[in-house]
């Protein structure tokens, strides 16, 4: 053990943690959710256990989710959050700090980047190093991001989706918004109040979306129970509702992501462009599972898509095989280069 250095990759998500151990792969998925007793400023629990008191707890216990949009919402809860998974991976009392590289969506600002920085040193890092989601996503997923050709990837996660065509190791042309996951969330909850005057959560939400939401009204053809309060009468109360209802209620959002893809193939060169005919775009985040997506892209672009092998796995798996060349970098310095290093 004496002389180990650790090195963990982090896809330090708005709705999940995943954490990669090199030479281990991924060895954690948590949510990225702490429950806090508001009176005490106590925390209670974080990740899974925590998952399970959203819209559960008691007046005076909230189940917070410190980053929003993938950016840092709440400092310090998020630094408790990082702490907890490194000690949970690397044990409580490490000897050596870990080198930690964390995955940061295309739009962050220098501040937003700082915070990140600096919540990964609180929690114990030795040197912190940063990969831009899309290039993380583009290595995990297989993508040939260090050859001379045009490849692209859209990565929905829960709070941005990341849309990049890479080509020689280094982003040529991206996008970011800050609509992905959650926003698809809130506008099922949205929808369910407006057309049925009934309030459901946010499981609720992701329970439709995952079960019989599509990304336009034919995608599918599914319907279920939904059970929320009535806005009218206070009580609990039971509706039904489709997929194509389910595809209404998600048609801005979703619109806006497939009009970010186009827009990113605008402005490709002419011969990136011809590449990414060839090879199609790849899917990545659990955002791009929403069943459909995949088409719609296709219908839109006219250029094939497919959802990478494992989309929710992507981006830690593509942080912790940049960790095995991070020796070329220094602190707090991005990876978009990192294979013209070799």
């Amino acid at each position: 053990m004496f002389g180990m250095k650790m090195d963990i990759g982090i896809d330090l998500g708005t709705a999940n943690v995943l954490v990669y151990l090199k030479g281990k792969g991924i060895v954690l998925r948590e949510p990225s959710v702490v429950a806090v007793d508001k009176d005490t400023n106590r925390i209670l629990a974080i990740g899974a256990d925590a998952k399970q008191m959203l819209g559960r707890t008691p007046g005076n216990i909230v189940a917070i989710r410190p980053l929003r949009d993938g950016v840092i919402a709440n400092y310090d809860i998020t630094e408790s959050m990082l702490r907890f998974f490194i000690e949970k991976v690397a044990g409580h009392s490490f000897v050596f700090r870990p080198r930690i590289m964390i995955c940061i969506p295309t739009g962050v600002t220098t501040v937003e980047k700082r915070a990140v920085q600096e919540a990964a040193e609180q929690a114990g890092a030795r040197r912190t190093q940063f990969i831009e989601e899309p290039m993380a996503a583009a290595i995990g997923a297989g993508l040939p991001v260090d050859e001379a050709t045009g490849s692209m990837v859209v990565d929905i996660g829960g709070g941005t989706s990341d849309i990049a065509i890479i080509s020689l190791g280094g982003i040529v042309s991206s996008s970011s918004l800050r609509i992905a996951g959650d926003k698809f969330d809130e506008a099922l909850i949205a929808y369910v109040r407006r057309a049925f005057n009934i309030m459901i959560g946010e499981r609720t939400a992701e329970d439709i979306k995952i079960e019989i939401a599509g990304a336009f009204p034919e995608a599918r053809n599914k319907e279920m129970d939904v059970r929320g309060r009535s806005l009218i009468s206070g009580l609990p109360e039971n509706i039904r509702l489709t997929t194509a209802q389910a595809a209404q209620a998600l048609e801005e959002p979703v619109g806006r992501v497939v009009d970010c893809v186009r827009k990113v193939l605008e402005e490709a060169p002419p011969e990136l462009a011809s590449d990414i005919m060839d090879h199609g775009i790849m899917l990545t985040g659990g955002g791009s599972m929403l069943y459909g997506l995949d088409e719609l892209i296709r219908k839109r672009t006219g250029i094939p898509a497919m959802l990478a092998e494992d989309p929710l796995s992507c981006v830690a798996l593509g942080t912790g095989k940049a960790l095995e060349f991070a020796d070329h970098f220094g602190d707090g310095q991005e990876m978009n280069s990192v294979f013209r290093k070799r």
